[in-house]
């Protein structure tokens, strides 16, 4: 899949701008749920040389639909396979410079199937948290992710911290 920098011209209040576009096709994040905790991945990000606590998520693939990238993301970062999928909602990441739009994915009804992450990624566990360990987490500033956080604030219902 190759990503592509264009230029838009842009007339704003009798003013023309020209700004750099990141063209993208567009993202899922997942939000795994069962028996009341949710899943996330310990994955390695090279970007900000961290492992960061995330929920499942990746690109659409050309022609993918949402919901089709959201059952393929699932089960290769984390090894579960969803009966449901419920879409939640879809935000922009980073409208200033990026067109990817991400829908949120709710998957409930999760079995076992062998995992099998890209050859680029790097996942060291998965692991369900309780909604509250997640927004206790993210107060103390130990979830950095913003799909995370955002996704986290559409699916739990009671966002404040105990």
């Amino acid at each position: 899949m190759e990503y592509v920098w264009r230029e838009r011209r842009v007339e704003v209040g009798g003013r023309r701008r020209i700004y750099k576009v990141f063209e993208h096709p567009g993202s899922v994040v997942i939000v795994p749920e069962q028996d009341g905790k949710l899943a996330l991945v310990r994955q390695f990000r090279p970007a900000v040389d961290a492992w960061l606590w995330e929920l499942p998520a990746g690109t659409l693939e050309h022609g993918e639909e949402p919901l089709d990238a959201a059952r393929r993301e699932l089960e290769e970062e984390t090894g579960l396979s969803a009966r449901r999928l419920e879409v939640v909602a879809s935000f922009y990441l980073a409208p200033g410079y990026s067109t990817e739009r991400m829908t949120l994915v709710k998957a409930l009804e999760l079995t076992s199937v062998p995992a099998h992450p890209d050859e680029g990624e790097m996942i060291g566990e998965v692991r369900w948290f309780a909604p509250e360990e997640l927004l206790r987490m993210a107060a103390a500033g130990q979830l950095t992710d913003a799909k995370t956080l955002a996704a986290l604030l559409l699916v739990i219902p009671d966002r404040r911290p105990r």
